[in-house]
């Protein structure tokens, strides 16, 4: 019978202290869990501040039926949807130039460039753009198994080309509104092995939105389902599409016009919501008062009051105002109010 020295006990120790770490290294279940938990840390890819210059329109569908549903069991987003759209206001605003930011440091995989900017609202502006849905787009690879994609950028935009080395809040180009895209917007997908990852949401997380959550972003990051994209005045009834096109941003028309039209454009309003309007004559007088309750949600939602120009009553010179409410129950979803000079 043989008897362990000190020193063979202590080698002995080691060994099976060495090998109960690389066992716990090398587990699979460690292994996502220390991979993911060191790369826990995406930053938000545009250079905007939430809710004054940018919002999120969609979110990632965790309903793998065709039945829709956001990580806060709300409805901001649409079967299959497998991002985070970040989303500027209009068409103006992207003209000027916002940038799309790398969300984490990593090498560039693969871009396209040179796919025109348009909003898509029927059936042959989709057919336009097989196989370029993403239009003008990103991706990068990470450590650990990471990968972010961005898509929608602006044509001629870009500024990475393949086997870049970016950092972190890296400009990648601009946010645009190429590829399958009816406004302007960086679509953000997050990829972990290969697998797309819900970013609120983190990995090995089960379907749906009643489940433990451990987000990737490196700050906390608000859940806004409902809220103001902009509002302004204009001469005619808008549609979506010309306020997508930033056609309606004067603060200022000429008192001869045959219509004046206060609007707004909103996401993620619900069955049940209600609105009110208000309009304002610059001597004071309310000349339009108005409530409404939608029938139906709608994830992009126009509204608008207004008043005709007449002999009998002529619009009057001067600063007018309108302010619109919208509410959910007894809460106060969001509040605006716009000012029009009439000359």
């Amino acid at each position: 019978m043989s008897i362990l020295t000190p020193k063979s006990l202590f080698i002995v120790l080691l060994s099976l202290c060495l090998a109960i770490i690389i066992g716990c290294i090398y587990s699979p279940n460690s292994s996502v869990k220390t991979n993911a938990s060191a790369t826990s840390r995406f930053g938000i890819p545009i250079d905007c501040t939430l809710g004054k210059n940018y919002f999120i329109m969609h979110y990632v569908d965790r309903d793998p039926s065709s039945q829709v549903v956001d990580f806060g069991c709300g409805r901001q987003t649409y079967d299959g949807h497998s991002g985070v759209d970040f989303a500027i206001s209009d068409w103006q605003v992207m003209t000027k130039g916002v940038p799309v930011l790398a969300a984490d440091s990593g090498k560039v995989l693969r871009v396209r460039d040179g796919v025109a900017d348009r909003l898509v609202s029927q059936q042959g502006d989709k057919e336009a753009v097989t196989n370029t849905e993403c239009g003008n787009g990103v991706v990068i690879e990470h450590e650990g198994g990471w990968e972010t994609q961005y898509c929608h950028l602006r044509r001629g935009s870009l500024a990475v080309k393949p086997g870049m080395q970016v950092e972190k809040g890296t400009v990648l180009g601009m946010v645009g509104s190429s590829g399958l895209a009816s406004f302007p917007h960086v679509h953000l997908t997050v990829r972990y092995r290969g697998q797309t990852i819900d970013p609120f949401v983190g990995i090995n997380a089960a379907d749906g939105c009643q489940i433990k959550r451990d987000p990737l972003w490196d700050r906390p990051l608000a859940y806004v389902p409902t809220g103001l994209i902009q509002a302004g005045f204009a001469d005619r009834p808008p549609n979506e599409k010309e306020l997508w096109q930033g056609n309606f941003v004067s603060n200022r028309l000429s008192n001869r016009i045959q219509a004046l039209i206060f609007w707004v454009h909103a996401y993620g309003v619900q069955q049940g919501d209600r609105e009110s309007f208000w309009l304002t004559a610059p001597d004071g007088q309310t000349v339009i008062e108005k409530e409404n309750s939608l029938k139906k949600p709608y994830r992009s939602w126009v509204s608008y009051v207004g008043k005709r120009n007449s002999e009998q009553s002529p619009f009057s010179a001067g600063l007018w105002r309108g302010k619109y409410q919208l509410w959910r129950g007894e809460g106060l979803i969001f509040e605006v109010e716009r000012e029009l000079e009439l000359s």
